[in-house]
């Protein structure tokens, strides 16, 4: 039996043809690049939103935000989450 459905790496490669598009996907990439590793480090602990939070003296809902892009944290906030997880920030200008 077959999965119906098309691959998300061929939506991604259509897409990409289109400049507008791409352009904002590469503004955004870091963004959503940080939230990926943020919430793989949490998952990996057994960490829930609300545990973090906790860790990082918030609220679950702050979390919440950061992990879905609906939020544009500080620096100070990332560093913060990070060290939560026993992690840092390393910011590289290339």
């Amino acid at each position: 039996m077959s999965k119906a459905g098309v691959k998300l790496s061929e939506v991604k490669k259509l897409l990409m043809q289109d400049k507008e598009f791409q352009t904002e996907y590469e503004r955004l990439k870091p963004r959503y690049d940080l939230i990926s590793q943020i919430i793989e480090a949490r998952t990996s602990q057994n960490i829930t939103q609300e545990e973090l939070a906790l860790r990082v003296g918030t609220q679950k809902s702050n979390i919440s935000r950061l992990e879905s892009g609906k939020y544009n944290p500080s620096l100070d906030f990332l560093t913060k989450v990070a060290r939560s997880l026993g992690k840092e920030v390393q910011i590289i200008l290339k």
